[in-house]
């Protein structure tokens, strides 16, 4: 097996199911966005800046990190504003190698200049096509709708994925701080969605243990899992490397669940000490569906490339074990099937079956 270059990383297709569109902006962009709408900012240049926002979030606490968002949220105030982190995400994404992405972010949380919500994902909307456009459809993109587990929205935010979901919106999930605020709180916004045949993703088992983990699938009925990192402490590994599953890891590989893995963030939270200890090491080797992503990008520094290059770097894998994690991902992610295989046998296979070649 050849280790794979940078540059051959940066060329391989990849698919990203756990980004948040508040966490990927550019440092030019918050910059602009600020100086329009008066918020005032930690630093006043865009290489200044971008390091505040990773050192601020390098703190190894959830809520620190949280605490970033406090600016990229107040930036993204308006239909104009919206649509341009939209586009550039999807820019900087395609830029980047990724085929497929799925981008969260809160709705609710971007009405404080008067928009309603349905403005709101309507401008996101206008901003991925535009991006999409400018790549050249080199990309496909959809939304994610996020509510705050903290709050009480989660049943308009339900209502309004599933008012969008031929437009734009493949799915729901929830967010924001897990200790306190279990998932069953929103019990009745997914039994909406299941009752609706609609998919949806839900936070847990990032800064809070099993029982997050147990509630998001038992309780809750969840597809994936975002992050879903705890779920190591169902498994019990020996002196020899044998490994004794749990009921509630065995249930989780058996039944494929996706694992929503964002390396990079999960080192800054506190969540794992280090990408060579990160749990992703023993998930893959154990085939549990494992997936790849970058959480927020501007917070951690990171891209697709970046994330994929670390585990390159702490475990050897090869371009194999990369086409593993693409197709995982796309195999989860929430188009419909054929759409799937159409990416899987048109895009990502073909890709990598060329960077295999030249290895």
């Amino acid at each position: 097996m050849t280790t794979p270059t940078h540059d051959q990383v940066l060329r391989a297709p990849k698919v990203l199911l756990h980004d948040h569109l508040d966490g990927g902006l550019r440092p030019q962009t918050v910059l602009e966005l600020a100086a329009d709408c008066g918020h005032p900012l930690p630093a006043d240049d865009a290489d200044s800046l971008g390091r505040w926002f990773a050192e601020a979030a390098d703190s190894g606490s959830l809520v620190r990190y949280l605490e970033t968002f406090d600016h990229t949220v107040a930036v993204m105030q308006t239909a104009a504003a919206l649509s341009r982190v939209a586009r550039e995400c999807v820019e900087d994404l395609a830029a980047d190698g990724v085929v497929y992405a799925e981008v969260r972010y809160a709705p609710e949380q971007h009405v404080g200049g008067g928009l309603t919500l349905d403005e709101v994902v309507g401008a996101v909307q206008e901003g991925f096509d535009a991006g999409v456009a400018a790549a050249g459809g080199s990309i496909v993109v959809r939304q994610l709708l996020t509510a705050m587990r903290h709050q009480a929205r989660s049943m308009e935010i339900a209502e309004l994925a599933v008012a969008w979901r031929d437009r734009g919106v493949a799915g729901f999930d929830i967010a924001g701080a897990e200790a306190g605020y279990p998932p069953t709180r929103h019990l009745d916004a997914f039994e909406y969605l299941q009752r609706e045949n609609f998919h949806f993703t839900i936070h847990a088992g990032e800064a809070f243990g099993l029982p997050s983990i147990w509630q998001a699938l038992q309780w809750c009925g969840a597809d994936r899992l975002g992050h879903g990192v705890r779920i190591v402490d169902d498994i019990t590994v020996d002196d020899d490397g044998n490994a004794k599953l749990g009921r509630l890891a065995a249930y989780v590989r058996d039944k494929r669940i996706p694992l929503e893995m964002c390396p990079a963030s999960n080192v800054q939270t506190g969540a794992v000490t280090s990408i060579a200890e990160h749990p992703i090491g023993l998930l893959t080797r154990l085939r549990f569906r494992v997936t790849v992503n970058t959480d927020n990008r501007l917070m951690s520094g990171t891209s697709m490339t970046d994330e994929m290059c670390s585990l390159v770097e702490a475990f050897g894998y090869g371009l194999e074990d990369l086409r593993w994690f693409t197709i995982n991902a796309m195999k989860s992610s929430f188009l419909p099937f054929d759409e799937r295989l159409e990416i899987i046998d048109g895009v990502v296979k073909p890709g990598y079956a060329a960077l295999l070649g030249e290895a």
